[in-house]
């Protein structure tokens, strides 16, 4: 992949983040924000990029032109379909773009048709009911778990985030999210407390914990993680560093955000919307400190792990 290419795909990444229509939004300031920290080595003026995608100052035509490949193009679906659906159900803004963006990356019918079913797929995963526990969880209990079950839900959650980012599946990543989701659900309730999507979506959005930001923040770590390695490295940085990158964020978002909701649910949800964003970036920091003392256990449950089976887990 050239770094024509990488900067294309971050291009369109962003184009779909943005794709929602609401500009004003806080995940979209977040985006931006993250953009900042994306740019912060110098490889790839990462803001500049996001400043132009919401200016309008880039167009489809000329972006996808710059996707040479096949396999690239498909690349681009993937993740522009995974940014969309990183929130939740799509709104029109997002299908308009989505149908856009596939009649400009000229897909063949036999790619046309995978295109349409990971689309569907990653539907799926972004409108997975909360309840239902993945097949490796302890069971759900009604009553509020000891301080031992909940360091082990959390910790299930964050190695096995951790070990989907590893591996090469798209949809490995957007599962992400609605595992988080459930990971925040599960401990709600384990406190009496029913929630759904939107109260969870709304919690962690006053957090501070954008969910589309998430999705960006992962892919363009990876792509500017391969610029990086191979513009300024001789190609030393690759894949092995750029996944331990992206596992390490997975790992530490989830597990900041497990014990974020026990300190709020045990709390009786009576936190400002300043001390849950104080909160969760303390915990975050803590948690990304944790990390290499998990990251041999991270990469044995990527090897065994079967992404087809999370994914039903994740829809089940």
């Amino acid at each position: 992949m050239t770094d024509q290419e990488r900067h294309a795909l971050l291009t369109l990444t962003l184009m779909a983040a943005f794709a929602d229509g609401d500009s004003g939004s806080a995940e979209q300031a977040e985006v931006k924000r993250l953009a900042a920290s994306m740019s912060q080595d110098g490889s790839v003026d990462a803001v500049a990029i996001s400043e132009a995608v919401a200016a309008g100052r880039v167009t489809l035509d000329e972006t996808v032109a710059q996707l040479t490949t096949p396999e690239t193009r498909r690349l681009a679906w993937e993740y522009c379909t995974g940014a969309c659906h990183a929130d939740g159900a799509l709104n029109d803004a997002e299908r308009a773009f989505l149908s856009s963006l596939q009649e400009r990356l000229g897909f063949d019918a036999q790619t046309s048709a995978s295109a349409t079913a990971f689309t569907a797929r990653a539907e799926a995963v972004a409108l997975a009911p909360l309840a239902a526990p993945t097949s490796e969880e302890p069971p759900l209990h009604e009553g509020s778990m000891t301080a031992e079950e909940q360091d082990r839900v959390i910790l299930h959650y964050a190695v096995l985030n951790g070990a989907l980012e590893i591996l090469p599946e798209s949809l490995g990543t957007l599962a992400i999210i609605p595992l988080q989701m459930k990971l925040v659900y599960r401990i709600g309730k384990s406190y009496g407390y029913e929630l759904d999507r939107g109260h969870i979506k709304d919690l962690l959005a006053t957090a501070g914990i954008g969910m589309a930001s998430q999705y960006v923040e992962r892919i363009g770590t990876g792509l500017l993680r391969q610029v990086f390695g191979h513009g300024l490295l001789g190609g030393l940085i690759g894949g092995v560093a750029r996944q331990a990158v992206s596992s390490g964020l997975a790992f530490a978002t989830t597990y900041a955000l497990g014990r974020l909701a026990v300190r709020y649910y045990a709390g009786g949800r009576q936190f400002s919307s300043q001390v849950l964003k104080d909160t969760y970036e303390q915990l975050l920091n803590e948690a990304r400190g944790l990390h290499g003392r998990y990251e041999q256990t991270i990469r044995e449950k990527a090897r065994t792990i079967n992404v087809s089976e999370i994914l039903q887990d994740v829809r089940a």
